[in-house]
């Protein structure tokens, strides 16, 4: 594999591996007794800004990802558990969203309540390493869609696709996850795929990723 690309998968394995469970399940602790569950299906978009307040969001099961709502790109994805929308609380118009990936549990509540909760059990470390990670997982994505080659970029979100729950990637095609994360366009994403499938180097089935091999290192 090409070492660049080797390199950006290890460093986006690390990053991962870094996420700060003990603190998010901390904060979840003391903010779940606060927020009301919601009900959503697959797909389901939900905003950040509503009726003028500025929401945070609690993932208790599945998966969501992180839209840009100009041109619809997927920032970052994350797994349960997980808190959406702190590091949004600025932001005076919905400049982004979020979708989910699965059948999820999500909760919400305002920015100002969980403000006040954290402020009041002192959660302010617990809160950095969430904000932290968050802003490293979204500085990594962005980096890598702008300083790969096209055939860099797809290996890449390859690996990222297997590192998706498992409901995830039987759901989404791989185009599909490609396109809505890159700035590719269709036709150059099915054609590498195309080469990797003849190649054995990807598992697919009726366009979904099942297994990746030894992918090579020039395309």
């Amino acid at each position: 594999m090409n070492s660049k690309i080797k390199s950006y998968i290890t460093d986006n394995c690390n990053v991962i591996h870094k996420k700060p469970l003990a603190e998010i399940a901390q904060l979840m602790k003391q903010l779940s007794p606060h927020a009301s569950r919601i009900e959503t299906k697959n797909r389901q978009s939900l905003n950040y800004i509503a009726g003028g307040q500025h929401n945070c969001f609690l993932l208790h099961q599945g998966s969501v990802a992180l839209y840009r709502s100009v041109d619809g790109m997927v920032l970052n994805s994350e797994s349960a558990p997980y808190i959406f929308g702190i590091s949004t609380q600025l932001l005076e118009s919905d400049y982004l969203y979020i979708r989910t990936q699965e059948t999820s549990e999500v909760s919400i509540l305002s920015i100002e309540e969980a403000n006040q909760i954290i402020a009041k059990e002192d959660l302010w470390k617990n809160l950095a390493n969430l904000l932290i990670y968050t802003a490293t997982r979204v500085y990594d994505h962005c980096t890598k869609i702008s300083s790969l080659s096209s055939y860099e970029i797809i290996c890449y979100q390859l690996y990222e696709l297997m590192n998706e729950t498992e409901e995830m990637r039987s759901s989404v095609s791989i185009v599909s996850y490609i396109k809505g994360r890159t700035f590719l366009s269709r036709s150059s994403i099915m054609k590498i795929l195309a080469q990797l499938k003849t190649g054995d180097y990807i598992v697919t089935e009726k366009g979904l990723l099942k297994a990746i091999n030894n992918i090579p290192s020039r395309y």
